[in-house]
């Protein structure tokens, strides 16, 4: 007999018992469902949840493996034992070596997002007695792409536990969250530990300071540094040329550096109608509206030399695009489908609002100069209001449409 047909068996044995939420889990996540709709259907199509969230891992999968190449090539040129690579596919950037202590550092987040994550949701499942929901299968890859490469893992599965129980299980689970579970995640590290998620450093493997090495004697294996948001925050200056910054030969968040791969992500999502274009284009339009507002005040002098007070804001406007996770946060977080606004008019608000507010924390807040988590957060809790009046003006219109036909 086959693992199908044993798990079938399974599914079986245990049906209506506590366990049996575990062994459908299973059989779901490794095969079709045998369940097949007896009457007839209005709408057919070929996705479900499970395919839907298969698609964004699909298209996650490009950054996961350079973030890997990334958190290696940082590593070796921390240590000044590599120059540093010319362009996109530079010799010393796409190495065995550079892969090796990427996957090294990297897949153990991967690992433990995945295994404390799906051990709640089968938690919760055997408890509450329903279904496991394929919802995770995103947080949990989105949660190591958004962290830096050399926090520590405990501190991660405790982020996990309280992600997955507070950001979705209390509101009843997938479908149900009114915040992103991966964004719930990255705050309460943020709040939590603040120290390991500051945006004035750099993440590289073993995140030991070069000079505090150097003063103890020891050797030299890790180090870690700024980061150009950090950089620019605390009006240093930037090694890295706009196309480092676009191909992502720069350090950062696993994820989130290669602005080429997520674009590319972001194409895939828009063609498979999974991520709104709506939502990702009115969130770059709201970050380059406030990103110009702040060098119109640079330019026009009404603040003297702004670079002494917040040294982001003479940031050319286009450039907020290519640093830092405006982008991935557009692509990736915004369009989540249970958050995000559902109206086409309420969208290109909420997408608006989230680039505004980003390059206004970015500005303003030179201790976190990362602010698009906390922006998609906010707008979170407001999507339900933006489309209430969305369709409450709707209703208003078709109502004075009405009186004038009548009249």
């Amino acid at each position: 007999m086959g693992l199908k047909s044993n798990l079938h068996n399974l599914k079986e044995k245990y049906k209506g018992k506590k366990m049996a939420p575990a062994f459908n889990a299973l059989h779901t996540f490794l095969y079709l469902p045998n369940e097949t709709t007896q009457n007839g259907t209005h709408i057919k199509v070929a996705d479900d949840l499970k395919r839907t969230m298969n698609t964004v891992i699909m298209a996650l999968v490009p950054c996961l493996i350079f973030g890997m190449f990334n958190a290696g090539y940082q590593h070796y040129l921390a240590l000044g034992e590599i120059e540093a690579s010319s362009g996109f596919l530079g010799s010393t950037f796409w190495t065995w070596d550079n892969l090796v202590v990427g996957l090294w550092q990297v897949l153990p987040l991967v690992i433990v997002s995945y295994g404390v994550g799906l051990a709640v949701e089968f938690l919760f499942a055997v408890i509450k007695g329903h279904e496991v929901e394929e919802g995770y299968l995103v947080t949990g890859m989105l949660v190591p792409l958004i962290v830096p490469v050399d926090i520590p893992l405990w501190m991660l599965a405790v982020a996990v536990v309280f992600g997955v129980v507070i950001g979705k299980e209390v509101f009843g689970g997938t479908g149900m969250n009114i915040l992103n579970p991966a964004l719930t995640i990255r705050a309460f590290l943020f709040f939590a530990y603040p120290t390991w998620m500051s945006g004035d450093k750099v993440w590289v493997h073993g995140a030991v300071e070069r000079d505090q090495m150097i003063a103890a004697g020891e050797n030299l294996d890790a180090i870690s540094g700024e980061t150009i948001l950090g950089a620019y925050a605390q009006n240093n200056s930037v090694a890295y040329d706009y196309w480092d910054m676009f191909w992502g030969i720069i350090p950062g968040s696993v994820g989130e550096t290669s602005k080429f791969l997520i674009i590319i992500g972001a194409l895939f999502l828009i063609f498979t109608k999974i991520g709104s274009w709506r939502i990702i284009v009115s969130t770059l339009i709201g970050a380059l509206v406030m990103g110009l507002i702040f060098n119109g005040v640079v330019d026009m002098g009404w603040i003297g030399d702004s670079s002494k007070f917040y040294g982001l804001m003479s940031v050319p406007f286009w450039q907020h695009l290519i640093i830092g996770s405006i982008l991935f946060g557009a692509v990736y977080m915004a369009t989540d489908p249970v958050t995000a606004s559902q109206t086409n008019k309420g969208k290109w608000i909420y997408g608006f609002l989230i680039g505004f507010i980003s390059i206004m924390i970015r500005v303003f807040n030179p201790a976190y100069p990362e602010g698009v988590f906390l922006a998609i957060l906010l707008m979170n809790v407001f999507a339900p209001t933006i489309d209430h009046y969305v369709v409450q003006g709707n209703v208003k219109r078709r109502m004075k449409r009405l009186k004038v036909k009548t009249a």
